[in-house]
């Protein structure tokens, strides 16, 4: 049984937005699993079908082997959610919203207190549990959401982008509270991140999602391997004869991929330093100019460049989160 499942899972919004298309996906049990894509490619759709929140339109969901659609409320009884925004009470203490959270999920309340206990001290917010979280900073209130979305002991945790807008050192301490939650709790982690490094320094496996669609699927160091072992990038002095260089540099046997963006090209490799005379000279033969050239080896941000573009883009799923946040609200009470 996996953790979570899905076959050609799809989501068409009243709008006729396709914001899921034939999405399947294997998330093993006691995995992390890293779902990752641009604004707007399908990631929060598919969370909110997986967590309950969303009705698919078509295709199949099942998390902790249940059926997301006709076993709702039983999913919900497995799984812990993690959202973007903060969800805690700010005017309540630390302890004060984890002891809400029990009676919420119809836990014992002394053993929501014991369990308080536990994840007050696992998330280092001890000595803060009796502060209000209005005093908190944004790493502590995540922490706290953390600590909330284990009072129940879930069987399945989403993290849905959980260090979204912290400092880079809070983010890492984050991470570590993830990974000693994953081993501690032994459960499984579906993760969704704009960051490749968090996914790079998590996840046993990821899949990139773009335009609604399943671009690969694999580990973080599997995906960097095939993608090539080495990474060259230069900049050239005028983009005029761009074309005519790219239709020469596709020729090398060596070059795997190339994506270009104005002035600057990224070509992906099996042998970046072979590969990197034979630029200068099919650019000194066009005539063009390299202002600038590195090599390095690939990471899961070329990997992510590589399935999906340089371009950024809005949200564009056609729900509202607001509203899904507060449904959330009224199911969980």
């Amino acid at each position: 049984m996996y953790a979570v499942e899905t076959k050609s899972l799809s989501k068409i919004y009243g709008t006729g937005i396709k914001a899921v298309d034939e999405v399947s996906i294997q998330v093993n049990d006691g995995e992390i699993f890293g779902f990752l894509g641009p604004n707007g490619a399908g990631k929060s759709t598919t969370i909110m079908i997986l967590t309950t929140l969303l009705k698919p339109t078509s295709g199949t969901a099942h998390v902790a082997g249940l059926d997301v659609v006709t076993q709702a409320k039983k999913v919900r009884e497995k799984i812990g959610y993690v959202q973007q925004e903060s969800t805690v009470d700010e005017y309540l203490t630390g302890r004060e919203n984890l002891v809400l959270q029990g009676k919420l999920n119809h836990i014992q309340k002394d053993l929501a207190k014991k369990r308080a206990d536990e994840l007050l001290e696992l998330v280092e917010l001890s000595d803060r549990q009796n502060d209000s979280v209005i005093t908190y900073s944004g790493g502590m209130r995540k922490r706290l959401d953390i600590a909330g979305g284990l009072l129940h002991r879930p069987k399945v945790l989403f993290l849905d982008e959980p260090t979204l807008g912290l400092d880079i050192q809070t983010r890492y301490k984050i991470w570590e509270y993830i990974k000693r939650i994953h081993k501690e709790f032994e459960m499984s982690i579906f993760l969704t991140t704009h960051y490749m490094e968090e996914a790079d320094r998590l996840c046993d496996n990821i899949s990139i999602i773009d335009y609604g669609k399943i671009k690969i699927t694999g580990s973080p160091k599997s995906l960097k391997n095939a993608l090539g072992n080495e990474v060259v990038v230069f900049e050239i002095n005028s983009d005029t004869k761009l074309e005519n260089l790219l239709s020469e540099l596709k020729k090398i046997s060596l070059v795997k991929d190339i994506k270009a963006n104005g002035e600057e090209v990224t070509i992906f490799s099996s042998s970046g330093d072979q590969v990197m005379p034979k630029i200068f000279e099919v650019s000194a033969n066009l005539g063009i100019k390299i202002e600038t050239i590195s090599l390095t080896r690939p990471t899961l941000d070329d990997v992510f460049l590589s399935y999906t573009g340089r371009e950024l883009r809005d949200e564009n799923g056609g729900y509202n989160r607001k509203k899904e946040r507060e449904k959330m609200r009224k199911i969980r009470a």
